[in-house]
């Protein structure tokens, strides 16, 4: 078991909310060993320690995209975080705005990209996937852009849903679904309160807004399963790319080539991502993956990372693999349904505190110091 704060939160979180929303963000698809994978991999990847270094001047801040970040984090889209806390992707939101950092809307979150937005006094990013029902993705890139959204956070890597077996054995999927979410709900009394009654309504706020009638976590599997396209290609973003203004990301890469093929379509940066583990179980962590991508694209466009980041350590470890910047999705929602935007808030507290004992000692004083001259180079073997 690796220690650190996340732990710490998760081992609350699964205390605290009901079994189907906890198992539905720790759980990865299949046997799940590329979940497991992107957490040791990167715990693996061996920090070279400096001393004597002069570290009185220590700077975490960064720039993206035109934007100031007080450290090279921001939050990923997660699906339905408004269930892990009482509107729970306005409390993430708030929590990220206070730290200095962004908070990026899932297209599948309870609250709607209006409620968000307005929240806080710094744009949100959204991410938005491939859609059959292009009106929707229509819909939802016009709502982003009045709401004062600048990124947009493409994802890519789910063309359809990876086999997440966890969810049909804790009653997130089947048909006794219903039944068994209520059961387990009245089991959680203080979530049942807090988010079962206060968190309301329970649907797909920006699905719900396109549709006109409420989609609720009943019809979420289904509308997904409906709706994602696996005849996804490179020029169906062209459109997007003609519309969207704004910086574009695209999430979900793991190989040089795809990364390349960003670079020549325009992306202004990437996710190397595997979905969290959520999506093809086999497949090479973020860890592995990042240093060749790294390779092939460093300087044509902006290199985030994301999947098995659980602390600062794991930040600054990214940081010199390759990543500008890296987004936390599990680490987050388990202190957001333990804690709410306090959680959220402590969680950031401690990950910039212990990237700051980590670039004292491995003699970084700024983010830009961060390369492959932080780490131990036998620690490197097979990642590379």
């Amino acid at each position: 078991m690796i220690i650190s704060a996340s732990t710490d939160y998760r081992k609350a979180a699964q205390r605290r909310i009901p079994p189907f929303l906890f198992h539905y963000a720790d759980g990865g698809s299949y046997t799940e060993h590329t979940l497991r994978r992107n957490v040791e991999d990167l715990a693996g990847i061996a920090l070279r320690q400096r001393v004597l270094k002069d570290m009185s001047s220590l700077s975490l801040e960064t720039t993206l995209f035109g934007e100031k970040l007080a450290m090279p984090i921001a939050l990923a889209p997660v699906g339905l975080a408004g269930m892990y806390a009482r509107r729970g992707e306005v409390q993430a939101a708030r929590a990220a705005a206070s730290k200095g950092i962004p908070f990026t809307l899932s297209t599948v979150s309870v609250c709607p990209i209006d409620e968000v937005a307005s929240a806080i006094d710094r744009p949100i990013w959204f991410q938005l996937y491939v859609l059959k029902d292009r009106g929707f993705m229509k819909h939802a890139l016009e709502k982003a852009k009045a709401a004062g959204v600048k990124t947009l956070v493409f994802t890519v890597d789910m063309p359809v849903p990876g086999a997440r077996y966890r969810d049909a054995h804790s009653g997130m999927s089947g048909k006794s679904g219903p039944i068994r979410r209520m059961a387990q709900a009245a089991m959680h009394p203080f979530w049942a309160w807090d988010v079962g009654i206060h968190g309301r309504p329970h649907d797909l706020g920006n699905v719900s807004d396109y549709r006109g009638n409420p989609t609720g976590l009943e019809d979420y599997i289904a509308w997904l399963g409906n709706n994602f396209d696996p005849a996804i290609s490179w020029k169906d973003l062209e459109w997007i790319r003609e519309f969207w203004d704004g910086p574009m990301i695209i999430k979900g890469i793991l190989d040089p080539e795809d990364a390349r093929d960003a670079v020549r379509f325009g992306a202004d940066g990437i996710v190397v991502s595997n979905h969290g583990g959520r999506q093809l179980d086999g497949v090479m962590s973020s860890a592995r993956a990042l240093p060749a991508i790294a390779d092939a694209v460093k300087g044509d466009l902006a290199i985030l990372a994301d999947s098995g980041i659980r602390s600062g350590l794991d930040v600054v470890r990214m940081i010199a693999l390759g990543a500008d910047t890296v987004l936390l999705g599990r680490a987050f929602i388990y202190a957001l349904a333990t804690r709410g935007e306090a959680g959220v808030a402590h969680l950031l507290e401690l990950f910039e505190k212990e990237m700051r004992v980590a670039m004292t000692l491995t003699g970084a004083h700024s983010i830009a110091d961060l390369g492959a001259d932080s780490l131990v180079p036998d620690s490197l073997r097979g990642i590379s």
